[in-house]
C-alpha cells in the first residue's frame, strides 16, 4: 500500500530507542525525511545513522521548552518544513497521588502537555500553509482508564488529550489530523525497568496482556505510518488504544 508519505519531512521526539525508534523507523521505510530527536547526542546520532536514509539527528531535551520551540525551524532548514510531528515526550515517573512534589507535577506537566503544545504551535503554520499535516500523539492506556501508582502520568496524559482533541476541531479543515494512541505495554526499556527486568515484563504479558505478549516498537511504527498517511486523512480527533487487548472500557 502506497501511504502518499515520501518525500514528507517529519518530526520524531525520542527517538533514540524504543517506540520512537520504531516509528522513526517505518516512517523513513516509507520515503520521509526523518528528524530524529532526543536528549542524548551520542544516542540518537547512532540511530539516525543506522537508519540511514534521509534520516538526521537533532538534540533536544523535552524540559527545554525554548529549544523545543527553535527545533523545528532547524528541521525546516535541514530537511524542508515538518509536515508530520510525532510528540512522544516520554513517561513521568511512578509514584501515587499525592506521592510527589509539586516540582514533579509541573515537570510532568511541562513534558506531557507543554513540550507538545510549544512544538505544534511552531509546525502548525507551515502545516496550514501546505493545507496537510499529520499529529500523533504517544500516549499511553491510562488515557482510558487510569493506572494505579502512574498519578503523574494519568494525571497529565488525560490533559495531553484535551489539548489534542480540541485542537484536533480547529484544524480539521485544513487539512491536518491530530491522533492520539493509548499506548500498552511494548517492549522498552521503561517496561523493563518498571517490571525488574525485560524477561519479567514478557512473562507478566503472557498473564496480564490478551495477545498474551509485549508489542514492539515495530508495530507501534505502523500503525503510526498508516495515521500519517494519505489513506488517514478522514481519521482525526481519535484516541486509538495499541495495546494487545488491555482495555476493557467499551
Amino acid at each position: 500500500m502506497d501511504l502518499g508519505i515520501e518525500g514528507r519531512t517529519a518530526l520524531v521526539m525520542g527517538a533514540s530507542a524504543g517506540i520512537g525508534r520504531g516509528i522513526a523507523q517505518a516512517l523513513a521505510r516509507e520515503g520521509a525525511r526523518v528528524a530524529l530527536a532526543s536528549r542524548s547526542e551520542a544516542r540518537i546520532a547512532r540511530t539516525a545513522g543506522e537508519i540511514g536514509g534521509e534520516a538526521q539527528a537533532f538534540v533536544a531535551d523535552t524540559d527545554d521548552l525554548d529549544r523545543l520551540a527553535a527545533l523545528p525551524g532547524e528541521v525546516g532548514e535541514a530537511l524542508g518544513p515538518v509536515e508530520i510531528l510525532v510528540a512522544n515526550t516520554g513517561g513521568p515517573p511512578l509514584g501515587g497521588a499525592l506521592d510527589h512534589e509539586l516540582e514533579a507535577w509541573e515537570a510532568a506537566y511541562r513534558s506531557l502537555v507543554l513540550a507538545p503544545r510549544v512544538l505544534i504551535d511552531a509546525v502548525l503554520p507551515a502545516m496550514r500553509k501546505r493545507g496537510w499535516g499529520r499529529i500523533v500523539n504517544v500516549g499511553s492506556s491510562s488515557i482510558r482508564e487510569p493506572i494505579p501508582g502512574l498519578a503523574l502520568s494519568n494525571s497529565n496524559r488525560m490533559a495531553a488529550v484535551g489539548l489534542l482533541k480540541t485542537l484536533a476541531d480547529e484544524v480539521a479543515g485544513d487539512g491536518i489530523t491530530v491522533n492520539t494512541i493509548a499506548t500498552g505495554r511494548f517492549a522498552t526499556q521503561r517496561v523493563a525497568d518498571n517490571a525488574g527486568s525485560l524477561d519479567a515484563a514478557r512473562e507478566r504479558a503472557r498473564e496480564d496482556v490478551p495477545a498474551r505478549r509485549l508489542g514492539t516498537p515495530e508495530e507501534y511504527g505502523d500503525l503510526v505510518a498508516f495515521l500519517c498517511s494519505e489513506r488517514a486523512g478522514y481519521l482525526t480527533g481519535a484516541v486509538i488504544p495499541l495495546d494487545g487487548g488491555m482495555l476493557r472500557s467499551v
